[in-house]
């Protein structure tokens, strides 16, 4: 259900990138100069837009979703940030409708972060690091107890010899 919502976006974006660049200008323009390459804002409307769908079929069929998630956090963060900073703030519908619109973006945002940080049950990294340090501690506390046990037998014959 999720997905479902930003690969809709995301082919708007794509469909539109004209619309998508006009409304993302500021930021894709600074992205734009700093690509080695020469890209035009359209261009990397489309791109985002083709990076939104991409990731949002990723998530909505489970494949690679810690990933996707990860884009779409990026995507919507940036859509909470223009669609509140284009908002109308003149009338107060316009100040409750972009008060409605950053809360469905906070939260939109916050379900892609979830599905960045989801392990789908497996153990994440920091798990599997902190017991393979303990296991690794363990192994080495019978071996230094083997060995203390042999360098002892070793030296008890060596005295009674």
């Amino acid at each position: 259900m999720l997905a479902s919502t930003f690969i809709i976006s995301g082919l708007d974006r794509f469909l539109h990138a004209e619309a998508t660049a006009t409304q993302l200008s500021p930021g894709l323009g600074k992205a734009a100069a700093a690509l080695p390459l020469d890209v035009d804002e359209k261009t990397l409307a489309k791109v985002l837009g083709g990076a939104q769908v991409g990731a949002g079929i990723l998530l909505a069929t489970g494949k690679l979703t810690r990933l996707a998630g990860t884009i779409l956090t990026v995507a919507s963060a940036l859509n909470a940030v223009v669609e509140f900073g284009n908002a109308d703030t003149e009338t107060k519908d316009g100040k409750a409708h972009r008060r409605s619109a950053l809360l469905k973006n906070i939260a939109l945002t916050g379900g892609a972060m979830l599905a960045a940080v989801d392990t789908s049950g497996r153990p994440g990294l920091a798990w599997r690091a902190e017991h393979l340090a303990a296991a690794g501690k363990k192994a080495t506390a019978r071996q230094l107890k083997a060995t203390d046990k042999k360098v002892r037998e070793l030296a008890h014959n060596v005295a009674g010899a």
